[in-house]
This record gives C-alpha cells, sequence and structure tokens, in this order.
C-alpha cells in the first residue's frame, strides 16, 4: 500500500480545519468491467486509488478528519484505508444498508457533524483550492456553498446559474441541448451549515440536487455558487478514466505523483524497502511514464507515454505499449502489442498479442499467443483468449473465446450466455459472405425458445450480405437437409439445443448437398468471422426471407414414399409404437407413415415449446417405458425418436 501524502506539503491553515464527508458508495457501472470486484473510488489512477488522491487533498488543506459514507463493497474501503492513521486522517465509517442517495448518505452520519463540513466526492480527481471555497463560504455565512466549474459540455451534469453575487438562482439536472442555459456545472463538492439536514428526511433516499438545493431556493436559504479554477474530471467513463491517468502524468493536475521523476519523465515507485523498477539498458521509454513497484521492462520493450505500468509488471523483450495504463501484477509477453488499452490486475498477455485502442481487459485474463483484441472490446475478468483467435466483440457471460467457432458438432455455445443473438447474427453475415450474392440458404431450428431466438438472429445476418433466406419452420434435421439439396440453395443451418446438454445451442452450417460444410468452408466462414470482413450489399440487394409453408413437408413425404416398398410393408402385418418424445418428427412421421401403410402407436406427440429436451437419464428411462409398452400391447417393434429426428434407438 502507497502513501501520497509523505510527499505532501502540508498547508495546515488556521481557522481552516473542519470535518469533509467523502462521499464513497458509488458503484462505477460506467467503468465496468474495471469496477468488478472493486467500488469506483479504488479503481487506480496512476498506480493510486483515486479516493487516496482525495484524502491527501484534503489533508494538504488542513482537514485531517473524514467521514467515509458507504454502500457498494464497503468491505475494500475499509480493509485499505482503516482508521486512517497510516494516511495521517482520522477516519470514521458509515455504511448504508440500502441506497439513500447524495444526502441521505450524508444525513446517516449528522451524528458526526455538529459544525459546518465539506462535502466531496471520492471518486472524481481534483485539485481545487479548498482553503478558498471555504472562505468563500464563511463570508457569505451560506447554509450551502456549491463548487461549480465550467465544462465544455455540461449534458452530463448540473448546471448552475448565478446572479451577480453569485447566489445561485436556478439549476438543471443533465440537461438536453435545448435546456442548457450555462457551461457552470455542479462538481458535487459542497461546503454546507449542519443546518441544512431538516431538509433530509431520515431513513430515505434524497438527492442533493433533486430534492435539498430546491427547497433552499424555495424557502430563500443563503445558497451559493463558488466558481473554481484548476482541475476537475468525475471519471465517469472508461474514456475519463484514460484521461485523468494522462493528465496526471502530464502534470495536468496539481497533485502529487507517488514516486521519484528521473530524466526524460519517467516516474518510479520510491516505497522504502520496496524494489525499484528496472530497465533494460536496450529498452527504449518514452514519457511520461509512471513504473510501479517491481516492473521489469526487458530487452528491446519500446514503452510510449502517457502510460501508467502497476507493481509488479513484467514487460517481456520487444514488447510495445503505447498510451496505455496496466494494473498490477500483469505480464505483458514477447513480441505482445498494446495501443490505448485499459488492462486490469493479475493479466496475462501471451506473446505476440495485439490489443487495440479502447480495449479493456479485466481482471485475470489471459490472452494467448498470438491473439488478437479489436478495438473498444471490453472483457470482463477471468476470461481465456485462445492462442491465434481475434475477439471482435464484448466477452461479459463466457469463460472463453476461441480460435475457431467450430467444434465437432458444428458452431456451440451456452444458450443466451455465449451463443447470443449478435454471435449468432454475426455467424449469419460470415456464412453468407462466403456464398456468392443472391444464393439462397435454409434455416431451420427445433421447438425449444432458445433456437427460435438465435434462428431469428441468424435471419437477420445473412440478408445483409445479399444472401435470400427459405425459412423452412421447425422440421426434422433430416427433413431440413433433404430440402436444402431439394430447393436449389446453396447452403442451409439448423439450430438446435444440443442432445447432450440443454443449456447448450447447436448451430449446424450446411453446404448446397445437405451435408455439414467441409473444413475448407469452415475455414473461409471463420476468416470472414473473425476478420468482420462481412459484405454488406446496397439496400436494392438485400436479401429477401420466404417463409415456406407445409410444402417442405409434403415434397420429404413424397420423395420418402416414392423409395419405399409399401407392399413388404403392408404384408408384414406388424404394430410398432414410436416415441416421438415431444419432438419437431411428431409433426411429419405419423403422417408419412400412414402413407406407406405402417400400423403405428403414437407415445409423447405434443409440440410445443413448454416440452424441453430430455436429459440422458430420461431418454434411458423413456426407452425402458417405451419396452414395457411394445410388451404389453404385443407390439412387434418400437422406436424411441429424439427431439430432431438425428437418433432413434429401436427395441
Amino acid at each position: 500500500m502507497m502513501n501520497l501524502h509523505d510527499n505532501c506539503c502540508e498547508w495546515l491553515l488556521e481557522g481552516l480545519t473542519m470535518k469533509a464527508v467523502v462521499m464513497a458508495g458509488g458503484e462505477g457501472s460506467r467503468l465496468r468491467p474495471l469496477t468488478i470486484g472493486r467500488p469506483k473510488p479504488m479503481v487506480p489512477i496512476v498506480n493510486a486509488p483515486v479516493m487516496e488522491h482525495i484524502l491527501g487533498l484534503l489533508k494538504r488543506h488542513g482537514i485531517t478528519e473524514v467521514v467515509v459514507t458507504l454502500q457498494y463493497m464497503s468491505n475494500t474501503i475499509q480493509d485499505y484505508f482503516g482508521d486512517g492513521s497510516e494516511f495521517g486522517m482520522v477516519i470514521h465509517y458509515t455504511v448504508e444498508e440500502t441506497p439513500l442517495g447524495t444526502a441521505g448518505s450524508v444525513k446517516n452520519a449528522e451524528h458526526l457533524l455538529d459544525e459546518p463540513f465539506i462535502v466531496i466526492s471520492g471518486d472524481a480527481l481534483t485539485d481545487f483550492d479548498l482553503e478558498k471555497v471555504i472562505s468563500f463560504h464563511r463570508e457569505r455565512e451560506a447554509m450551502a456553498t456549491l463548487t461549480l466549474y465550467q465544462v465544455p459540455n455540461p449534458l452530463e451534469y448540473g448546471v448552475v446559474i448565478l446572479d451577480e453575487e453569485n447566489r445561485v438562482t436556478r439549476f438543471l439536472e443533465k440537461p438536453s441541448w435545448g435546456e442548457v442555459f450555462s457551461d457552470t456545472v455542479n462538481t458535487g463538492i459542497y461546503v454546507l451549515d449542519p443546518g441544512i439536514f431538516k431538509y433530509v428526511p431520515s431513513g430515505k433516499s434524497v438527492d442533493w440536487s433533486n430534492d435539498v438545493f430546491p427547497q433552499l431556493l424555495q424557502n430563500s436559504d443563503p445558497m451559493f455558487g463558488y466558481v473554481a479554477s484548476g482541475y476537475w474530471c468525475d471519471v465517469g467513463s472508461l474514456q475519463e478514466y484514460v484521461r485523468a491517468n494522462a493528465d496526471m502524468l502530464q502534470e495536468l493536475v496539481n497533485l502529487p505523483l507517488p514516486g521519484e521523476i528521473s530524466s526524460g519523465r519517467i516516474w518510479r515507485s520510491n516505497q522504502d524497502g520496496e524494489p525499484d523498477a528496472v530497465i533494460h539498458p536496450t529498452a527504449r521509454v518514452y514519457g511520461p511514464v509512471f513504473l510501479g513497484k517491481g516492473v521489469e521492462v526487458r530487452a528491446g520493450a519500446v514503452i510510449h507515454g502517457p502510460t501508467v505500468i502497476g507493481d509488479y509488471t513484467v514487460v517481456e523483450e520487444r514488447a510495445t505499449i503505447d498510451r496505455s495504463v496496466i494494473w498490477t501484477n500483469g505480464y505483458i509477453g514477447d513480441g505482445a502489442d498494446l495501443n490505448g488499452a485499459l488492462i486490469g490486475k493479475q493479466v496475462s498477455l501471451k506473446s505476440g498479442t495485439v490489443v487495440f485502442e479502447g480495449a479493456v481487459i479485466g481482471d485475470n485474463c489471459t490472452i494467448g499467443e498470438g491473439a488478437v483484441v479489436r478495438p473498444n472490446v471490453k472483457l470482463w475478468p477471468n476470461k481465456e483468449v485462445d492462442p491465434g483467435a481475434t475477439v471482435a466483440s464484448s466477452l461479459i457471460w463466457g469463460n472463453q473465446a476461441r480460435r475457431s467457432i467450430f467444434t465437432a458438432t458444428g458452431v456451440s455455445g451456452l444458450a443466451n450466455v455465449e451463443m447470443v443473438p449478435e454471435f449468432a447474427a454475426r455467424v449469419g453475415a460470415a456464412y453468407g459472405s462466403t456464398l456468392p450474392r443472391g444464393s439462397r440458404v435454409t434455416v431451420n431450428r427445433d421447438r425449444s425458445r432458445a433456437a427460435r431466438m438465435i434462428k431469428r438472429a441468424i435471419i437477420a445476418g445473412l440478408p445483409s450480405a445479399g444472401i435470400d433466406v427459405l425459412d423452412i419452420g421447425d422440421v426434422p434435421v433430416p427433413v431440413a437437409r433433404y430440402e436444402t439439396r431439394a430447393s436449389g440453395a446453396m447452403g442451409g443451418i439448423h439450430v438446435r439445443l444440443s442432445p447432450a446438454d440443454w443449456r447448450q445451442i447447436e448451430l449446424s452450417l450446411l453446404d448446397g448437398r445437405g451435408l455439414n460444410i467441409d473444413k475448407n468452408g469452415q475455414r473461409r466462414i471463420e476468416t470472414s468471422f473473425f476478420r468482420e470482413d462481412f459484405r454488406r450489399v446496397p439496400v436494392t440487394e438485400i436479401g429477401a426471407i420466404s417463409v415456406v409453408g407445409d410444402v417442405v413437408a409434403r415434397r420429404y413425404e413424397d420423395a420418402f414414399v416414392n423409395h419405399c416398398d409399401k407392399s413388404a410393408i403392408t404384408t408384414a402385418h406388424g404394430r410398432a409404437v414410436i416415441d416421438y418424445g415431444f419432438g419437431s418428427t411428431s409433426s411429419i412421421l405419423p403422417t408419412l407413415l400412414g402413407r406407406i401403410g405402417a400400423e403405428t402407436i403414437t407415445v409423447n406427440a405434443a409440440t410445443g415449446q413448454a416440452f424441453g429436451r430430455r436429459t440422458a437419464t430420461q431418454y434411458d428411462q423413456d426407452l425402458r417405458h417405451l419396452s414395457a409398452i411394445c410388451r404389453a400391447i404385443g407390439a412387434q417393434a418400437g422406436a424411441m425418436m429424439d427431439n430432431d429426428g438425428t437418433r432413434i434407438d429401436l427395441i
């Protein structure tokens, strides 16, 4: 744990000392995946939590007793800062059981605030002169003083209008451009008199700007605005997080950096008893760059600033890092290339990895050799990317990004986790891009809701590449294969729940013969998929979508009957019991068997999405039950059908 405050000159200002309330309950949802596993105040800026920079600012102005309001992951903050003694401060904590809002959370600490106090956010970065704000408040004898700041784009903030005496006359939270009447915004830093608590009911969610300050205006209580100069960033997005780190390194923020500077604007952590960063003589580091304790920059590596490299990170030979932020305990492999990337803690980027601008990789991810992470892609924590894989879309729920999208059973993934509509639409576009414009492709599914969802996404992707879609509904797989060939289509896609695991969805991609596409076809599709080299046709060439009705079943039945020896079946004089397993075969096979003269007894023929795929245990139980039925009625044979007609067990 580093301490920024030993290097701070403490401006202990007579008459200034007061308590501060540091609001640190923020979840930081807009900073995900960086805030998965930590509250927003603990996100590091130049290797130290943003809240640590705020405590340093308070101490620099003689404010050493603070109340920290907590809600999300409160223990993380308490464990790091403790009672404040390590930082030369006294810290009290209040924890909200449920969110109480910006004012309600401070009300929760009312018993600790019997004199005027300052409220400041623990997850924003600023170097404001708090002495001037507090002196302004006292001179005006205000109930509330709002610290304001001029910004070029006020849409994400509360806009404030002042009169000639700096009294607040109007404000509006997060206006549209049509409502913008000032570029002066509320920073969330307030100096308040304890009398303001009469406007804040206990135990309720109350907001300063929406609930309390309008009452002060209505009652003409003295509320003023102080327009501050200096630096302020609310770190409200990943882009602002990058900017805040860069601004600190470029010394645009009047706050101390946690280290010592050397030639070339290279900062190195200088904690006592901790190993210094080591830069190989052949490595090139162009500042501003911060290197944490124990960092190793090995031979031939090149680092361009502004870049932050956290404690105990290893940068291997010939790796290139440009304008990136890397947290602690990272590994940047031989020849890896990072350009404008955000890398969480304990991330391993193997040799030859390429991470493009705007990509964010969460904690504990492993990126395999030669893998590519495309611009603006986000990887949630604990993900693995196969060697040579290209990650072109964010990986949130699944555990792995594969080099190949094909498996032994086609393209598969966990339903609505890995196999999501966005993924399926890209598969459709990639497949369509490998076929001639104007080609036809059949699309089919089983009767599950998940397959229906994914099928519709595929249908959205194919026409974008100029492919006509024949939607043949929910016929069995053998029927879909036959229809692909019989209709003259160039290929087909069948969507189903996996027979081995009902949580998985499988896509069977077919060629024009109705057979699974070969390895060469798979490679062409994968190349298009990973490079995102999708053909986008003009609007006049977008493919048509045709829903084919009963003609598919009739065509299959006719072909089947024409290839059967009906006389041999009718002279057999036998009966068979068929268990359809609530699958799609029950919509075709009974009619077909009737046409060839077979006598059958039907079991489990009801259809609909309410019926799910049978587990292996259920399948075995139903098979034994079918055998018992055959014996009981004297049937000569029995058949157990899988959901989509790909498997038949005979007894």
